[in-house]
């Protein structure tokens, strides 16, 4: 701050109590009302308001310094200096719950910590805190319902800290993404899902010729014999003998339903913002909130396993699914069970595979052992009778 001049500095020395009661209220009042509780001030930021007489640095500094022992301001270190901070007049009551040194002191650590908590031997540490001190104030502090004890995720093991009235950031507590303090690999898993089914709806159509092959009516014959186009046969024309057996597909079986891609130059791809509006509406997370940042992660692990890819459209990130043609056209999310002839989960992605992958030998939990004379050899592996389809 800049030297008072004398007469500054006879000026605060001689404010009475009254006055300076009038300029905190008002430094106060003026702060809650230009900028959120995590605003900072600077010394010219407390000028600006246009409170301070003359802008008296000296009266300024005398009044700010009574604010910050009520506990209502919160000294700040920044790079430039000192800057404050407002406290509600609801936090700054609980200091006076402290009636001793040590129960401020530990409280005030605590307070500063925020929602990610304070480390027990962080406390011992920065105040040279002697271990049972520090435990009878924690106690004392806990008793009044001051503060209390949480689980960080990133330090399971370490006993924390934090407000009572405060929420554990997300950071401490993991996000949406835990339960307990404890990873919810369900809600995950059931969550791809339905960003899976999702991008795939949006990022491909189904061929409008589904269904079932058109095969004559029975009894009908179809050309220009006998000069009709189509007549009912009689009892004796229609042949009672076995049909012989064809190795074609058989006419009346049903198409498997297929999903194609969308051509080049299609931009309605669906955006990271259009999957957290879908979730959000249909309300799947019903005691849950995602953000955008949280439906990101969620779209990130599908392009790392595979399942979706990024498309570039237009200044924008679009997704759509990896090999379209190889999805099946039902959802994954709410399905259970695998199919009987692809032994593959019902609804789920269609796994990338290769010759080597699909081969006994590539995913062979003996692989080292195999040799000839060996007691896994090629000549006797029972993998390679079962791929065959010999047993």
């Amino acid at each position: 701050m800049p030297e008072p001049s004398p007469s500054t500095a006879t000026t605060a020395s001689s404010t009475d109590p009254a006055k300076l009661d009038v300029l905190k209220q008002a430094i106060y009042e003026a702060m809650r009302e230009n900028g959120e509780e995590d605003r900072l001030y600077s010394q010219y930021d407390l000028l600006d308001l246009d409170i301070i007489p003359d802008r008296d640095a000296q009266l300024l500094l005398k009044t700010v310094q009574s604010l910050t022992n009520d506990k209502l301001l919160v000294v700040v270190s920044v790079s430039g200096g000192l800057a404050w901070r407002y406290r509600s007049r609801e936090e700054a009551k609980k200091y006076t719950q402290c009636t001793t040194d040590e129960q401020r002191l530990v409280y005030g650590l605590i307070d500063e910590a925020g929602g990610d908590g304070i480390w027990t031997k962080t406390i011992m540490g920065r105040l040279g805190m002697n271990d049972a001190v520090m435990k009878t104030a924690l106690k004392q502090l806990q008793t009044k319902g001051l503060i209390a004890p949480f689980k960080n995720v990133e330090h399971p093991n370490k006993k924390m800290y934090i407000k009572a009235s405060m929420r554990p950031s997300e950071r401490a507590t993991g996000g949406p993404w835990f339960t307990d303090q404890m990873l919810d690999e369900a809600f995950i898993e059931d969550l791809q899902r339905v960003v899976f089914d999702f991008v795939k709806r949006e990022s491909t159509h189904t061929p409008k010729s589904e269904g079932r092959t058109a095969v004559p009516k029975k009894g009908v014959i179809n050309g220009n014999s006998s000069g009709s186009s189509s007549r009912k046969r009689a009892a004796g024309e229609i042949s009672t003998d076995d049909a012989a057996a064809t190795n074609g597909t058989v006419a009346s079986s049903v198409r498997v339903a297929a999903v194609l891609p969308y051509p080049a130059g299609y931009t309605a791809y669906p955006t990271v913002r259009d999957i957290a509006r879908f979730i959000s509406q249909s309300g799947i997370t019903t005691e849950t909130i995602l953000g955008e940042e949280d439906v990101q992660k969620l779209v990130d692990v599908l392009i790392y396993d595979g399942l979706v890819e990024p498309v570039r459209v237009g200044g924008r990130n679009g997704f759509r699914v990896s090999r379209t043609a190889q999805q099946s056209s039902d959802t994954w999310a709410g399905r259970g069970g695998q199919d009987d002839d692809t032994g593959i989960e019902r609804g789920a992605p269609t796994p990338y595979t290769n010759g080597y992958t699909e081969a006994p030998c590539g995913r062979c939990p003996v692989f080292d052992l195999c040799e000839e004379g060996g007691p896994v050899s090629a000549s006797n592996c029972q993998y390679f009778q079962q791929w065959l389809g010999l047993e």
